[in-house]
């Protein structure tokens, strides 16, 4: 280790040192004036599959920018790589078809210089696409090295260092283009529907919308206490109650909760809900949507994740909560209505609960433990115990349920929908149920929202609401294991 440092820190120096000898020359290292007007997609585009022949007579000029790759060095001539953000091309520069000045200054460049070349397309004797530069230019002079190989990049350097991923791996680059085209193929998919897209607090008086625990912050004007937002659903319905009958929000969240392979402290969400509508309805949507953002990335009725084959055609299983949890789970029949019992069998499965936790909490371990990891294609689980639901409609043939559903593929929860609990004598009593939840204990139960009761006093329309997790999404689409892979710049642990 200590011979690696040695050895980095030496091409550091002699990186400053050249870098110092080019300014001295009159070299500038970071000037701002070249303008790319083609980019390396776009010459692949036009010309992969031209012939040697063809490409003679074309006598277009290109003019493109990009990181050096690579170089092979040979006296009289250069080849060289250079990267965009569209793609690879080779180039090739001879002294003889360029300034002295310019080729000299070609000789001192290093691998990770930004360079801009102009000049025309051909083949060479191999077949591969080259730039014949004709004029070249520093653009801006790299300083550090980069690793020789992808494979020196371990895995906490790509995640802490995400630019020297981008660089250095193509799949990188294609994991965030594809989450980007995701995220706008669901805007699309709303917007076409009917769907308006707003935007509600992100800091909060009263962090609402879902069971979780807040990020605490201090707003040195107001004199307030307010939370980063756990989820924008009490905000969203709030603009039902004005008269916004569809509205959506692509939202970042906040949650003080453990990282793991599915969980990161700061997430991205998407929410909309939908005047005059049902759990039912939204369901169908969800279906609808998954498969229009999979044949928007062309990736078919059948997709690929982590080694198993995911069938995405309709109709989607449905399965109710309680039947779930004896059909798939295993478990006796006994745990649904007793809760001593639920408690034995979910400490001899692994769970580890309060001796307080009510009914449906004990159920809802029991799920995460025994059918969760069970639920690979496409299931709708519906119809979730009232007291784990406390912003859902009660089902009307059994008050005990709530008409709510929560979306698994691949073995982990994709969205979680509902009929919006919409009586504000009935979600009093909710927030209230929640509020001796926190008193005792449980910093996940939610809060008491004064003013969210007194806009279901004004009525709200009957209406359903959902969440889906965008970056699940993203891990799903783009076959990743850890949403680590999925998210630019992951929270880790400071570094060292």
């Amino acid at each position: 280790m200590g011979l690696m440092i040695d050895q980095q820190s030496n091409v550091l120096s002699q990186r400053r040192e050249k870098a110092k000898a080019l300014e001295e020359q009159g070299v500038k290292l970071y000037p701002n004036h070249f303008r790319p007007k083609h980019v390396v997609s776009e010459l692949g585009e036009r010309f992969d599959q031209a012939t040697e022949e063809t490409l003679a007579q074309v006598e277009e000029t290109f003019c493109l920018a990009g990181r050096i790759m690579a170089r092979r060095d040979y006296g009289k001539s250069v080849f060289f790589d250079i990267r965009d953000h569209s793609g690879r091309i080779q180039a090739y520069a001879q002294k003889n078809r360029i300034s002295a000045e310019q080729f000299n200054l070609l000789k001192k460049m290093d691998i990770g210089d930004l360079i801009g070349i102009e000049g025309r397309i051909f083949r060479t004797r191999t077949g591969e696409l080259t730039i014949l530069v004709a004029h070249l230019e520093l653009v801006t002079k790299s300083i550090l090295p980069l690793p020789e190989k992808y494979h020196d990049m371990n895995i906490e350097l790509k995640y802490r260092q995400r630019y020297l991923d981008l660089i250095m791996s193509e799949k990188g680059r294609t994991v965030f283009q594809r989450r980007a085209r995701i995220v706008s193929l669901v805007r699309r998919f709303l917007e076409e529907r009917g769907f308006m897209e707003v935007e509600t607090p992100m800091m909060q008086p009263i962090p609402g919308g879902a069971t979780a625990k807040p990020f605490e912050t201090y707003h040195q004007a107001l004199d307030v206490k307010l939370y980063l937002r756990i989820a924008p659903e009490l905000y969203l319905k709030r603009l039902l109650v004005g008269g916004f009958n569809r509205v959506f929000e692509l939202n970042r969240n906040f949650r003080n909760e453990g990282i793991s392979t599915q969980h990161n402290p700061e997430f991205t969400m998407l929410e909309f809900y939908q005047s005059y509508a049902t759990y039912q309805d939204l369901m169908n949507l969800t279906e609808e949507m998954f498969l229009d953002v999979a044949h928007g990335l062309d990736l078919g009725d059948t997709i690929s994740y982590q080694g198993l084959e995911i069938r995405l055609a309709r109709p989607w299983k449905r399965i109710r909560f309680l039947d779930a949890i004896t059909e798939v789970g295993g478990a006796p029949p006994g745990v649904l209505s007793d809760r001593a019992a639920a408690m034995d069998f979910c400490r001899q499965a692994g769970g580890d609960l309060p001796d307080q936790e009510v009914h449906g909490k004990v159920l809802a371990k029991i799920f995460d433990l025994l059918v969760e990891p069970k639920l690979i294609h496409p299931t709708f689980v519906t119809h979730y115990p009232t007291d784990i639901s406390p912003l859902a409609r009660r089902n009307e043939a059994d008050e005990s349920l709530t008409d709510r559903f929560e979306l698994f593929i691949s073995g982990r929860e994709m969205a979680n929908g509902f009929s919006e609990l919409n009586d504000p004598l009935d979600q009093r009593s909710r927030f209230l149920a929640q509020v001796a939840e926190r008193e005792a204990g449980d910093e996940e139960a939610q809060f008491m929202d004064e003013d969210y009761i007194r806009a279901l006093m004004y009525g709200m329309p009957p209406a359903a609401g959902e969440g889906v997790g965008i970056d699940r999404l993203a891990m799903l689409f783009t076959d990743a294991a850890t949403i680590k892979d999925v998210i630019l710049f992951p929270h880790l642990r400071p570094e060292k």
